[in-house]
């Protein structure tokens, strides 16, 4: 559902840094808006998907483009998008994560007084967990942006952040700062900003999935504002378990499947200004590229548990959107109904059913290793076109805008962004991050035990 309203462009000619770009999420939002984009990444195999996919890509730690090579940055650059890896803040229920709050605020005060770069490097060294610095790239650019002499000490336009819902707290302290200290440059350079979670499927996305998303414009453009929601939110109705699955009858797979399906029809009837949400039937049923369709009904059963217990593990029918998208999604077990006496169990999602379930365009080249876990990383391209779309004035996309099979890059193309992003066409070299940095770092942060009952 486009709107109908005119749009002004916020800027002339968008070009889009994306910090830690992960399989290329919001480069392919990009890409389809017609807005050029350079991703920085540092896992090798959601690099070769990049360079797979025809993404320009820089395989690279994001710290350290910032700290040495950021003047090779192409300066035409002015809108900073990304979501940064914020596992150490997000930890819940054992204090984990308010320490972390508390830990990036004190150090984001610090920035926005102007403290030098190597004096707060020094300190975040002694970080029990070195990704808890990661949450501050995104203001480390913005305020280096204004000290880049390539940039004529121009700030960024426009910032765009998105991230799991436990990190709006992180979102609104950068809010506050942008608005109220600006940067600390020559002109204390502030920004509007608007923060908020979204559901993803309420923007057509088969799947239900909630971010954090932070939108930024700087002061002097027009006022921020969120994406309209284009389809109806998913609520899910109280219904029965239906254990019986487990027993592959179809007795059960009946009852399931209609007890599962059963609130979809009120929500076609509530609002007539917005779609249902889009199904994972719809996602897949009909052949598309190389995807051959999957038959209809079918149930799937998520890894997500109840206490580890198999049984009561969240199905859902193909009629309702996905559960989150992670990177198990290639242990989630589809149940298909072949005739009247046999439900088939044991099917998975292929990658590229599980990029689909994602809003990936079909026949995303998905490449080298832990595929699903890429997947399940990305911002969903849908999602990113309608951030990116209400961030920089344009039209909201088609419900269908990614429906096209995704034409891969050539050998040749590959080659030459992977030359460009590697330094080599066929492989790695020294300055890309090393295969052992690639895994981050264990926690010593523990989960609290239980208190043992006092005795009588």
């Amino acid at each position: 559902m486009t709107s109908s309203t005119s749009h002004q462009p916020i800027l002339d000619k968008p070009f889009v840094l994306d910090l830690f770009a992960g399989p290329g999420g919001l480069d392919v939002a990009a890409h389809k808006l017609d807005v050029p984009s350079l991703g920085i990444e540092w896992d090798r195999s959601a690099c070769l998907t990049r360079y797979a996919s025809g993404l320009d890509t820089m395989h690279a730690d994001v710290s350290a483009v910032r700290r040495d090579s950021f003047e090779s940055l192409p300066p035409e650059i002015n809108v900073l998008a990304g979501g940064p890896p914020c596992q150490t803040y997000s930890v819940a229920g054992h204090g984990a994560g308010r320490a972390a709050l508390d830990q990036v605020k004190k150090y984001i005060d610090r920035l926005m007084a102007g403290e030098s770069d190597e004096s707060i490097d020094k300190d975040l060294k002694t970080l029990t967990d070195p990704r808890t610095a990661l949450v501050l790239e995104p203001l480390r650019y913005a305020i280096q942006a204004t000290r880049s002499a390539n940039r004529e000490h121009r700030p960024f336009d426009v910032i765009v952040l998105e991230q799991v819902p436990a990190v709006e707290a992180l979102w609104r302290q950068y809010a506050e700062v942008l608005e109220k200290q600006g940067l600390p440059d020559a002109d204390r350079t502030k920004y509007e900003v608007i923060v908020d979670v979204l559901d993803t499927e309420s923007y057509g996305v088969p799947q239900t999935r909630s971010r954090a998303v932070l939108i930024a414009r700087r002061v002097g453009l027009d006022k921020p504002s969120l994406p309209k929601t284009t389809h109806h939110a998913y609520e899910a109705k109280e219904w029965k378990r239906q254990s019986e699955i487990e027993k592959a009858s179809n007795e059960a797979f009946q009852e399931s499947f209609d007890a599962l399906t059963a609130e979809t029809k009120k929500s076609q009837e509530d609002d007539a200004d917005l779609l249902p949400w889009k199904s994972m039937g719809e996602a897949l049923e009909e052949p598309v590229g190389t995807h051959p369709g999957r038959a209809t009904p079918f149930l799937v059963r998520s890894n997500y548990g109840s206490s580890g217990v198999p049984g009561r593990r969240g199905v859902r029918s193909d009629r309702q959107p996905a559960t989150t998208v992670t990177g198990r999604i290639s242990r989630f077990v589809i149940f298909q109904h072949l005739d009247e006496n046999i439900v088939y169990e044991g099917q998975r999602f292929s990658m590229n059913e599980a990029g689909m379930l994602q809003s990936f365009p079909p026949d995303y080249p998905w490449s080298g290793t832990a595929q699903a876990q890429q997947v399940g990383n990305a911002v969903p391209p849908l999602f990113g076109m309608h951030l990116l779309s209400a961030a920089l004035g344009l039209p909201a996309p088609a419900p269908d805008a990614l429906r096209e099979p995704w034409t891969a890059a050539t050998e040749e193309q590959r080659a030459k962004l992977r030359n460009t992003g590697c330094g080599a066409a066929d492989a790695c070299t020294d300055r890309c991050p090393r295969p052992e940095e690639q895994k981050p770092p264990r926690s010593t942060m523990r989960p609290r035990k239980a208190k043992k009952p006092s005795p009588q």
